[in-house]
C-alpha cells in the first residue's frame, strides 16, 4: 500500500525525506550505537541534535540574536497559560483579538491569571473575517496584545502583522510558522505547536525577546518559568527527545528546499489551486471565509448537499486522499496544506473534487 496524501490539520503530514532519514537512523544515530530516543538528553550526542536544531531554526526564520528560542512540552495550549504567568503582573490587563476557536482557547487559558480583555471579536460574523483594525479596543498599559496568526479550524489568516503601538505583540503561529518570511522583530513573543509545519506533536517552540524575560510576572514554580527553561537550554526536565530530533530534521529539510521564501511561493500556488477548485464549482463547493482573510494553510469547505459528505470522504480515501473531514465545530470538509504537503497532493485533490462533482452534481 502506498502512502496517501494526508490533509490532516495536526498531527499533520511530515516530509517523506524526513521520515525516511528517521527510519534509517532509528536503531542507531550516527556512531552512538544507540537510537537517539535512547540517548541521555544531557549527553554530548543529543546536545548536538538540540543545538543544531536551534541554529537551523534561527537561520530558517531569521531570528535576531536578542530573541531567545525555547523548545517546550505542553503544546501551544500550555504556552497560552504560561505567557500570562511569565509576562503579566497579577490582575494586569492583557488584550486578546479573537478570530476563531484557538483565539478563544488562548483567552480561556490566560483568564485565571490576567484581566483578559477582548479587544476585538469576529464572532458576530461567524469568524469568517478579521475584525477591522480601526475598531480594536486596545489599552496602552496592557501587558501584551495577543492574536492567532492563522485559525486552523475556521480558516482565517492574518496576511499582515497588526500594528499595536508600544505594547508587546504576542502571537500563536502554530499553523502558519515558516510558511512565508516573517519579521520576528515586530513581536515580543511567538509560539507554535510543532505538529503543523515544524515536526511532530509533543513539542512546541517559543521565540521571545530577551528583555521581556526580565519582567517579574507572577509567582510560579521553576518548571513554569521561561527564564529557568532558557538557563537550562530547554532541558529543565527530560524533554521529548525524539520529537525534538524530528523537528530538527524537518527544519533542515526546509532549509535544503530553499527556505521560507520558497515555501511561500509553493503555498501560494497550492492555496490558489484549491480555492479555484472551490470557487469555480458553480456552488457545488463553497468556502465562507472573506477572500482577503482566507488561510493558505487550512481550507474549510462545504458541499452544497451535506448528504454527500460521507460519499465524498469515502471516495476521497479510496483515491488516496485522507483526513479531509472538517472539525466538529464547523462540519463539512477541511484540507490542511502545510509546507510538507506537496503540490501534487493539492493537484490530486482538485482533480478529485472536479470528478466527484461530475458524478454527483
Amino acid at each position: 500500500m502506498s502512502r496517501a496524501f494526508n490533509f490532516s490539520p495536526g498531527p499533520a503530514t511530515l516530509p517523506e525525506p524526513v521520515l525516511r532519514q528517521a527510519q534509517a537512523e532509528m536503531l542507531e544515530w550516527r556512531n552512538a550505537r544507540a537510537s537517539v530516543v535512547e540517548l541521555s538528553h544531557r549527553g554530548p550526542e543529543f546536545l548536538q541534535v538540540a543545538r543544531q536544531a536551534e541554529a537551523d531554526l534561527r537561520m530558517l526564520l531569521s531570528i535576531p540574536d536578542d530573541y531567545a528560542v525555547l523548545f517546550l512540552q505542553g503544546g501551544a495550549t500550555a504556552q497560552q497559560a504560561l505567557i500570562a504567568l511569565n509576562f503579566a503582573a497579577p490582575g494586569q490587563q492583557a488584550d486578546y483579538v479573537l478570530t476563531g476557536h484557538w483565539g478563544l482557547t488562548a483567552l480561556k487559558q490566560a483568564a485565571p491569571y490576567v484581566d483578559a480583555r477582548i479587544a476585538a471579536d469576529g464572532e458576530t460574523g461567524g469568524y469568517r473575517d478579521i475584525p477591522p483594525r480601526a475598531g480594536w479596543r486596545l489599552s496602552d498599559d496592557a501587558a501584551y496584545v495577543h492574536y492567532t496568526a492563522n485559525e486552523t479550524i475556521h480558516g482565517v489568516e492574518f496576511r499582515e502583522v497588526p500594528e499595536v503601538g508600544n505594547v508587546p505583540l504576542f502571537a500563536d503561529f502554530s499553523s502558519s510558522i515558516a510558511a512565508e518570511p516573517l519579521d520576528v522583530s515586530k513581536f515580543g513573543l511567538i509560539y507554535a505547536g510543532a505538529q503543523k509545519n515544524l515536526g511532530p506533536v509533543g513539542i512546541a517552540v517559543v521565540i521571545v525577546r530577551r528583555d521581556l524575560l526580565e519582567r517579574a510576572g507572577q509567582p510560579r514554580a521553576p518548571i513554569f518559568d521561561y527564564r529557568a527553561h532558557l538557563a537550562g537550554e530547554s532541558m529543565l526536565n527530560t524533554p521529548p527527545t525524539w520529537n525534538w530530533y524530528l523537528l530538527g530534521l524537518t527544519v533542515k529539510w526546509m532549509l535544503d528546499e530553499g527556505g521560507v521564501a520558497e515555501f511561500a511561493r509553493r503555498n501560494a500556488r497550492k492555496a490558489a489551486l484549491l480555492y479555484q477548485a472551490i470557487d469555480g464549482s458553480g456552488g457545488f463547493y463553497r468556502n465562507e471565509v472573506a477572500p482577503a482573510a482566507r488561510s493558505r494553510m487550512n481550507v474549510p469547505f462545504f458541499l452544497h448537499d451535506p448528504a454527500l459528505d460521507a460519499a465524498f470522504l469515502g471516495e476521497a480515501a479510496e483515491a488516496g486522499l485522507i483526513s479531509l473531514k472538517g472539525h466538529r465545530v464547523l462540519g463539512g470538509m477541511r484540507a490542511s496544506i502545510y509546507n510538507a504537503m506537496p503540490e501534487a497532493g493539492v493537484q490530486a485533490l482538485a482533480a478529485f473534487m472536479r470528478d466527484f462533482q461530475q458524478r454527483h452534481g
